[in-house]
């Protein structure tokens, strides 16, 4: 597989805290804005160039969801965060599609880092989301079009089970579960891969094996720093102040919680499995080349006499009986073939091969 790298825009050093700057890869030519507001009875979803036609809607009750894809416009999530009053370091950190995975808290408003993971075209794409929650608002950044949210816009769009019913925490929770969910996807595709991987090793490993086992040691081991410190988050967000999460809503978050613990675990045996065979790779790779080496050893250990008859019979003197026997070429060829069976008998009862 080959690494292509991309050129990614870079903060510069010492720039001052809360400064707007894109830090990453641009993967979309063009933003996308979309508004979902909707409440027991009632749901809209809008497509809006910018925001002077949020500006101009009439307030509603109920949950709005605004999400952006795309995060090169650094001027729109800086008319996003002043509409909705999000602090600078928020903004600065959703512009940096290199965090980590965390959770903080600013004033009225909760922010979320998390890695979306999903496997697109026999690839493990990794996407960053930042959600923001507050007061009847849910804001989600990512980085391009396309995510693993389609399921949770039909259960709004259709209107059933809870989520129409609930607050802005409840759709923060269908937004993580979803991630979560997909993060099982992808570590499906790499158990596939994996399953491949341990039939090639014992039945016919080549140079290219130890080179896909690798990297997709790599690759678990990145999935691994993407999944792994979502459980702090999830823990800390499950302390969160009621006027964020309601009681009701922490039972189903403990559950996506109980469901991140089983990808991590996931994760955490596939590393060993991905070790594993590696090892295997070498020790059977060792042992052919051991086998190979024992069949030339026995080859050349066959001909040593026999070489040596050849060469009895191949010195340059007068006087030897044999030459001038007419039986002598027969006999000669008889003794090294009788040499070399019974060694062959000999190391065939010592089980040498």
């Amino acid at each position: 597989m080959n690494t292509v790298h991309k050129r990614r825009s870079r903060k510069k050093p010492g720039t001052a805290p809360g400064t707007l700057i894109h830090v990453g890869e641009k993967k979309v030519d063009k933003e996308r804005l979309t508004l979902i507001r909707y409440n027991s009875t009632d749901y809209e979803q809008l497509e809006l160039e910018d925001l002077s036609k949020l500006r101009g809607l009439p307030q509603v009750d109920g949950v709005t969801w605004l999400n952006l894809d795309g995060l090169h416009n650094v001027e729109l999530i800086g008319e996003i965060g002043s509409l909705f009053n999000i602090h600078p370091l928020v903004l600065e950190d959703c512009l940096s599609t290199s965090q980590r995975p965390k959770v903080e808290e600013y004033g009225d408003h909760i922010f979320i880092v998390m890695k979306m993971l999903y496997v697109l075209d026999n690839e493990v794409e990794v996407e960053q989301l930042s959600i923001i929650i507050g007061p009847g608002i849910v804001l989600t950044l990512q980085e391009r079009s396309g995510d693993v949210f389609s399921e949770v816009r039909n259960r709004l769009i259709n209107g059933k089970g809870r989520l129409r019913k609930s607050g802005p925490d409840y759709l923060v929770y269908a937004l993580i579960d979803a991630v979560v969910d997909h993060y099982f996807i992808v570590i499906d595709e790499i158990s596939l891969r994996i399953d491949k991987l341990d039939i090639e090793v014992f039945s016919a490993p080549h140079s290219d094996t130890i080179e896909e086992l690798y990297l997709l040691k790599r690759r678990v081991t990145d999935i691994r720093s993407h999944v792994s410190p979502l459980r702090d988050v999830l823990g800390k967000f499950l302390k969160a102040p009621p006027d964020f999460i309601s009681e009701e809503t922490q039972v189903f978050f403990r559950d996506v919680y109980d469901h991140l613990l089983q990808v991590v675990e996931s994760v955490d045996i596939q590393r060993e499995i991905l070790s594993g065979l590696v090892d295997m790779y070498l020790s059977v790779v060792g042992n052919r080349a051991n086998e190979t080496m024992k069949v030339l050893t026995i080859i050349a250990t066959i001909f040593i006499p026999v070489t040596f008859v050849a060469g009895v019979y191949g010195m340059n003197f007068e006087v030897m009986p044999e030459l001038k026997w007419k039986f002598g070429y027969a006999y000669a060829w008889g003794l090294m073939l009788l040499i070399a069976g019974v060694m062959l008998i000999f190391f065939k009862r010592k089980r040498w091969f």
